[in-house]
């Protein structure tokens, strides 16, 4: 059988601070060919270390029908190899080709003009899909019911809110047929009963013999969803095969980071910069580090950050996920009612001691620091992680089971008069009196 998909030696070239060069049209070409010995003058000038390589030497291929997961760090190319598949960018070197409408949601408005009405957009795109009238009309009723966005059908897009964005984009990528639907984690956006639309429409999609692409930090939907996967590191395939074992390296692999807390500067971060987390601790209540807690134990987690500029109102976050992607939990220093912090220029570390009693697992940490408006400065994902045992540190409190089931054990009293002699208490550590609790229940401080 024909791949649908075949990539050979893909490769793609970015300069530091240069504008994207995407597919042009004839009058930018006539123009930039003007201007070409100019531009050739100028990349002189730039030096090596300005050219940084997104993909490299990436050769694959996918059969009509599979539903392949492509996994990987930030910054390690995934979203640059789903632009080039959805010919939204171009490759510095090698080729792809591909056989078939494409339908593909990579970020919030990709494909969606503002100023037009949610079903004007709707018909655009089926146009760009190459669809005629016929067909889109067709699909018009199950993509807006879909969507849910049946009152602002009528609406310039620019108007919507991101989740009803993502909602319309995706049930127009989904149900205008495409032979290959490329999904990014952009479905993050959305809420959870939403995402879990998502992955079952998808799940249809490939059961029709359509091929789809899906990148996703979830590593519990991509292997729900996905027969085969793909593992991007720096820029370059490392591994490909069945979602299980590839996965598994994934996960099993982990960085320095990850095992030690310690940020490298190359490390891969979003953010504007202004400050840069430097390590991640998990300690005990005595400030001793550890890498694995015994059945709830209490800990603290220690930030270590230099603030390159000084900031007025900055707001830190840290989450704690499994290592296969599920969110456990979070707080941030907003919680009860916190003002945001002012940073002064400088190397500082706080401490936070988190009121939660984790099931066990293998979980990580991730952390995030940014403005009151919601502008990243800094976001690192699985920056430490570390094990909860299935054993309590003194008494009889080990978990007895064989299956972990959920990740957080909640404070419970089991009341039966006449067959308790008192109520049963589980897990009824006291707080401490000098913890503030936040408004998710965690201590933030």
């Amino acid at each position: 059988m024909k791949p649908i998909i075949q990539a050979e030696d893909l490769s793609k070239q970015y300069q530091i601070g240069a504008r994207e060069e995407g597919y042009s049209t004839l009058r930018e070409n006539i123009v930039g060919a003007v201007k070409a010995p100019l531009k050739r003058l100028r990349r002189g000038e730039r030096s090596a270390d300005e050219l940084i390589w997104a993909l490299k030497e990436v050769s694959f291929k996918v059969e009509p029908g599979e539903v392949v997961g492509i996994i990987g760090r930030n910054g390690a190319g995934k979203s640059t190899l789903l632009k080039i598949l959805s010919r939204i960018t171009k490759p510095t070197t090698g080729g792809v080709d591909l056989y078939g409408r494409v339908g593909s949601l990579l970020e919030v408005g990709t494909g969606f003009h503002p100023e037009l009405t949610g079903r004007e957009n709707i018909y655009l795109n089926g146009a760009i899909l190459g669809m005629k009238r016929a067909e889109i009309e067709r699909n018009f009723d199950d993509i807006v019911a879909f969507a849910e966005v049946e009152k602002f059908l009528d609406t310039p897009v620019k108007r919507f809110s991101s989740g009803m964005y993502v909602r319309l984009a995706f049930a127009v990528a989904a149900h205008l047929e495409p032979e290959v639907l490329i999904v990014d984690e952009v479905l993050a956006v959305g809420d959870a009963n939403f995402q879990k639309k998502c992955l079952g429409k998808m799940g249809e999609v490939a059961k029709e013999g359509r091929t789809v692409l899906f990148v996703s930090h979830n590593m519990i939907a991509v292997k729900s969803l996905c027969g085969r996967a793909m593992l991007l590191e720096g820029g370059r395939l490392t591994h490909e095969g069945s979602v299980d074992e590839v996965v598994d390296v994934y996960l099993t692999a982990g960085t320095d980071m990850a095992k030690t807390g310690i940020i490298p500067d190359d490390a891969p971060r979003l953010g504007t910069r202004e400050a840069k987390f430097r390590a991640v601790q998990l300690t005990d209540v005595a400030g001793r580090i550890v890498s694995q807690l015994y059945l709830g134990q209490p800990f603290r987690v220690e930030l270590t950050f230099d603030v390159l500029k000084e900031i007025s109102g900055a707001v830190f976050e840290v989450d704690i996920a499994t290592l296969d992607g599920a969110p456990v939990t979070f707080t941030s220093s907003l919680d009860g009612g916190n003002p945001p912090v002012r940073l002064p220029k400088g190397r500082h570390t706080i401490t936070l001691e988190i009121d939660v009693v984790l099931m066990p697992r293998q979980y990580t940490f991730l952390v995030a620091l940014g403005h009151l408006d919601g502008t990243t400065i800094d976001w690192i994902e699985r920056v430490l992680d570390f094990t909860v045992l299935r054993v309590a540190q003194s008494g009889d409190d080990s978990y007895r089971w064989t299956s972990v089931r959920g990740y957080v054990r909640p404070r419970a009293r089991w009341h039966a008069p006449g067959l308790f002699p008192t109520a049963l208490v589980t897990n009824a550590e006291t707080i401490p009196e000098d913890v503030t609790v936040g408004g998710n229940g965690s201590g933030v401080y």
